[in-house]
């Protein structure tokens, strides 16, 4: 399988300032955008972010690539589900 490329995200949701469960909807809509495999970029500001993503990821299937802490706000990297 090849390696995902996380500076290339195939989409980018701006969640910051948002809270729970605002970055999961808009990261859930987001995703049915894209094709199988292609990875979404969600920034977000929530201190409970990488909780949500975790257990959104978990019950959905798509699987979460990684999570990138910048300063005050995180970077979620998640891949579409094939």
């Amino acid at each position: 399988m090849a390696e995902i490329d996380l500076d290339h995200p195939a989409a980018t949701v701006d969640a910051t300032g948002l809270e729970c469960p605002l970055p999961i909807l808009k990261a859930k809509k987001a995703l049915s955008t894209l094709e199988p495999g292609q990875m979404l970029e969600v920034i977000t500001t929530d201190r409970k972010a990488k909780q949500d993503f975790e257990a959104f990821c978990r019950q959905t299937g798509n699987p979460l690539l990684a999570h990138r802490d910048v300063g005050e706000k995180v970077h979620h990297y998640l891949q579409r589900r094939a």
